[in-house]
């Protein structure tokens, strides 16, 4: 693929640089995007200004995928509004208290809650970040904390789950590698033997959990934290919210009942659903298709985990999410009518207020879009690619990869485009570096290509799961990675340090998921200090 040399690194760090400076990030999206259009279109700024606008903005807008993401989003928040509108929110909230009764509880019950929505990390951020903010809130955890545990537990988990949209993708993409090299090999069970080579999202879990346990912070999110303790102020000042204040302080009409189950049941509504969305879709796409071998598979062993994985493969998650947001709109809908909590005009305000709060994260989302199709025009990663990737001795091929991964995702804020890139490049050179050998070196290098990717979408601030984050919790985007940064920065380094190399060497990724758990409690309780302190 054509790449415009270092001018295809332009727009991406401009981007990231600008929004930390001035602390805006659509403007600063936008005139990164004019000026890489303006490089594509031979330096004619007029050129660049209109393909900005027609091609990348309302290009990504027309894209069915990106189209079905922000009906999902706008839907989701219409929901929430009203849920939060019956008091139900607040009720969650309450019956929580009474088990989360300080911070340290508060963060655990939001962990652990994100580990167990595993199925899709858009999911998992978008229902975590709603669900715990308004406990959080009255705990005094800070928003960037909360935006840090929704997002740490998010792409995370989802990756590495037996069954999630990620495996799908992830299997495909292991599927066109093994295909490269002539491997024959159960693709699923591939994938299961990288999982334990994932240092990066396993030791991000466990730093995590130390974290809450040993209530200890350092760097911004300390200062975060005891601003949020001292002072109760959930954000910095002078910082803006990606959700606004329509959805956050929304008022709750006086003398209404307030029951936990008006968001239980939505909620619960909403998950069930994307589970039976996606297995429904996927058993139709492979029940119309003409593979032969398949539809016998899944007809003969529908609930097998390689049954199970095909499907979620062959199923359209936009699609499952979409039934499933609609149907938890039309559930909490009926729900406050048939209780008389709300009459059918005051559901409709308080549903346009819950969407009227997305719009501005909506806006970056697109923004993001458009960035994201405009370095893959400029070629940005087979640049990246090309200057960072070279003959190199086996044992730093998975750090390399690692870190390769890592700058590519940053810079383009794709975790699957980066899989897409380096998985075809990186599984036949620790193949053949390693002697065609099964091993330690081709799992550990697909561990760090997935990895790798995980990490720049985990903390790019142009990554689209980042901004969900920041608006699922109603944290500043800005102020989210920034103190995000630090954390993510000391878990890849140590990932590479106890795992990827030492894996390479061929020590038992067990003993490196030990060392990384235990070099995360080392660090923070090194360089981290109480927060009541």
């Amino acid at each position: 693929m054509e790449h415009y040399g270092w001018l295809s690194l332009i727009p991406p760090f401009l981007a990231i640089g600008l929004a930390f400076i001035t602390r805006q990030v659509l403007p600063s999206l936008f005139v990164s995007i004019w000026i890489g259009a303006t490089i594509i279109y031979g330096g004619n700024i007029v050129a660049g200004f209109m393909h900005t606008i027609e091609k990348y903005i309302a290009g990504s807008i027309a894209d069915p995928w990106n189209a079905a993401i922000l009906v999902i989003n706008i839907v989701l928040g219409g929901t929430i509004g009203i849920i939060s509108k019956t008091g139900g929110m607040k009720a969650v909230a309450d019956a929580l208290a009474r088990k989360a009764r300080t911070p340290r509880s508060g963060q655990f019950v939001t962990f652990i809650m994100g580990c167990l929505i595993f199925f899709d990390d858009y999911a998992n951020t978008l229902l975590v970040g709603n669900t715990m903010r308004p406990l959080t809130d009255r705990l005094n955890i800070s928003r960037e904390k909360l935006s840090f545990l929704c997002d740490s537990t998010a792409a995370p988990v989802a990756s590495m789950a037996l069954i999630s949209t990620w495996t799908a993708y992830e299997m495909g993409v292991i599927r066109i590698a093994f295909q490269t090299i002539g491997l024959d090999m159960n693709i699923y069970e591939a994938f299961l033997r990288s999982v334990p080579f994932r240092f990066y999202s396993i030791t991000m879990l466990f730093f995590v959990f130390f974290v809450i346990i040993m209530n200890r912070d350092y760097g911004p999110m300390l200062k975060a934290e005891r601003r949020a303790r001292t002072s109760h102020k959930l954000y910095a000042p002078g910082s803006t919210p990606l959700a606004s204040k329509e959805l956050t302080d929304m008022k709750i009409k006086k003398g209404i009942p307030l029951r936990w189950y008006n968001a239980a049941i939505p909620i619960s509504v909403i998950v069930v659903m994307i589970m039976a969305g996606l297995y429904y879709d996927g058993w139709t796409q492979i029940m119309n298709s003409e593979d032969t071998g398949l539809i016998s598979l899944v007809r003969t062993s529908p609930v097998s985990l390689l049954a199970i994985g095909e499907i979620l493969g062959a199923s359209r998650v936009d699609t499952a999410l979409m039934w499933a947001v609609f149907t938890g709109t039309i559930t909490i809908m009926a729900l406050a009518l048939f209780q008389r909590i709300l009459r059918i005009g005051e559901i409709m305000d308080a549903w346009v207020d819950g969407a009227k709060s997305m719009v501005i994260a909506l806006l970056i989302i697109v923004m993001a879009w458009a960035i994201g199709n405009l370095c893959r025009d400029l070629g940005t990663a087979t640049f990246l690619v090309g200057i960072l990737a070279g003959k190199i001795s086996p044992i730093l091929i998975p750090p390399s990869v690692f870190g390769i991964g890592c700058i590519i995702a940053f810079s383009t804020g794709t975790a699957y485009g980066t899989v897409a890139i380096l998985m075809p490049i990186a599984v036949p050179l620790a193949y053949q570096l390693g002697g065609g050998e099964v091993g330690g070196l081709l799992f550990s290098t697909m561990g760090a290509t997935f990895t790798g990717a995980v990490f720049g979408d985990h903390c790019s601030p142009i990554s689209d799961t980042t901004i969900l984050s920041s608006m699922a919790t109603a944290s500043d985007h800005l102020d989210h990675v920034k103190t995000q940064m630090p954390y993510a920065v000391t878990v890849a380094f140590i990932a590479i340090i106890t795992g990827f190399i030492p894996a390479a060497a061929g020590l038992n990724p067990v003993i490196s998921i030990l060392l990384g758990a235990a070099s995360s409690a080392l660090v923070l309780g090194i360089f981290g200090k109480r927060v009541d302190s």
